[in-house]
């Protein structure tokens, strides 16, 4: 990914380009901010899942069928989580317990198993909207199927609410290869994790950056772009700027104003 000099001062210098760092959706109000300030938006994941085969998740000595509630937090973990019992031969009881963070990972749920209201219990978006479930029945044996990365605020809440539960690394988030950009510019890089950050360094490790402004999601990201020495252009979720779209259209207001 070409660059070669050190960021420079916020002149909101005119947007022609833009590289989104996530898979490129069918619907998108990127769309509507492609047609009206004339730009050319691409789309690029940075990082991507990869499975743990069964082999190296026996080697974690957890056995999925001795616990009677599962705790998903993604689709991912949803995939990999039944992908392994089928691999290992494991059959879930017909009364296991599912607990979803969301709505949409509850009814992706339906694609494995027969759906029950009296096993079934539903979020809409974060594992403290869980905890009355949770609480009444702390009684269970709770699985946690994550990725390598982890998911630290839901452990530490299942750890607060002093529930029996154990985590199992099921698939791994991976930086993706983008060897293939090297010799590309972009005028805006738009991140969502940390994770993305880890990703264009993994590929560029002399990235420097340059003309190139830069727009994160999240405090995370932005600490993680800050730790790299890049400047922040763009930043979202914000007071009265609760989308990265929207920070963007704030920003594309003074960069691109004769349009």
């Amino acid at each position: 990914m070409a660059a070669n000099g050190q960021a420079k001062e916020e002149t909101f210098k005119k947007v022609k380009t833009i590289l989104v760092s996530q898979p490129k959706p069918e619907r998108s109000p990127y769309y509507e901010l492609e047609k009206r300030y004339n730009l050319q938006i691409d789309w690029r994941p940075f990082s991507h899942v990869e499975g743990l085969e069964a082999k190296d998740f026996r080697k974690q000595r957890i056995r999925p069928d001795e616990f009677t509630a599962i705790i998903l937090s993604s689709k991912n973990s949803v995939d990999h989580f039944f992908r392994l019992c089928e691999e290992m031969r494991v059959k879930m009881s017909p009364e296991t317990k599912y607990f979803c963070l969301t709505e949409t990972i509850a009814n992706y749920l339906q694609k494995f198993i027969l759906y029950r209201k009296r096993k079934v219990f539903v979020g809409t978006r974060s594992i403290e909207e869980l905890g009355a479930y949770l609480k009444k029945h702390k009684g269970e044996k709770f699985l946690l199927p994550c990725s390598n990365l982890g998911a630290k605020e839901i452990t530490k809440f299942l750890d607060d609410m002093n529930l029996d539960w154990k985590d199992a690394i099921m698939y791994h988030t991976v930086s993706s290869d983008l060897s293939d950009l090297s010799d590309v510019t972009y005028d805006v890089l738009v991140f969502f994790s940390p994770l993305c950050i880890q990703s264009l360094y993994d590929n560029f490790p002399d990235f420097k950056q340059n003309d190139t402004r830069i727009a994160v999601y999240g405090n995370l990201t932005r600490q993680a772009v800050e730790d790299r020495g890049l400047n922040v252009n763009i930043n979202a979720p914000a007071p009265e700027v609760p989308s990265m779209t929207k920070a963007l259209e704030n920003y594309l207001q003074k960069s691109n104003k004769d349009i």
